[in-house]
């Protein structure tokens, strides 16, 4: 196996991290099923991100609810991994949750050591949001919604959605394009602003 750095590239960036990092964060992506946090991981990560998909089949027909999901083929049976360098000696660790009941047994390693969740939201699906919600309140997480805005059809106001989640005043609602890299970043950054006044 050839351990020369140089060599040891992916097509997003190097495999390694700064030597000058000396600060590392772990954050969650989460929401529920079919709602684009592998795509939002993928659009962020500087390396090659690590998937657990599988293709759907036949048997999990009567088991993963695709109502208004179209196109969707794969899903994430265990976790998503990827990494962003934010400075010189900081990087962000950031972990996609399963969607599906049947893998929540998975969230309470996942959630230990957690700074903070980034809460994808599908506006036409906002009542499925409301389990993934209790299961991040449940483990003390702070967190961030993020709207995934690729259905514009189904727009709802800031005001629309907090009332729809009984969010409180203080939760950031943020609207991005889970496809797009500019867009994923602006929500991290929401919730990484949001963990720095809860700790200031």
């Amino acid at each position: 196996m050839d351990s020369n750095p140089s060599s040891a590239e992916t097509a997003q960036g190097s495999i390694y991290v700064s030597s000058a990092v000396t600060n590392a964060a772990k954050i969650l992506v989460v929401g529920h099923f079919a709602v684009g946090k592998t795509t939002l991981i993928g659009s962020l990560s500087e390396i090659t991100p690590l998937r657990t998909e599988e293709k759907m089949t036949q048997a999990s027909v009567h088991v993963d609810d695709l109502r208004g999901v179209t196109g969707k083929t794969t899903t994430t049976v265990a976790l998503d991994f990827g990494r962003l360098t934010l400075s010189e000696d900081l990087v962000l660790y950031l972990f996609g949750t399963p969607g599906q009941q049947r893998f929540m047994q998975l969230w309470e390693d996942m959630a230990r050591g957690a700074l903070g969740a980034l809460l994808l939201v599908d506006p036409a699906r906002l009542e499925e949001t409301f389990p993934v919600i209790d299961l991040v309140e449940g483990y003390g997480l702070e967190y961030a919604i993020a709207v995934n805005t690729f259905d514009r059809s189904a727009a709802y106001g800031e005001a629309e959605v907090r009332e729809a989640l009984d969010l409180l005043p203080d939760t950031p609602v943020v609207y991005c394009d889970a496809r797009d890299q500019r867009s994923s970043a602006e929500a991290l950054i929401a919730l990484v602003r949001h963990l720095l006044e809860r700790t200031a």
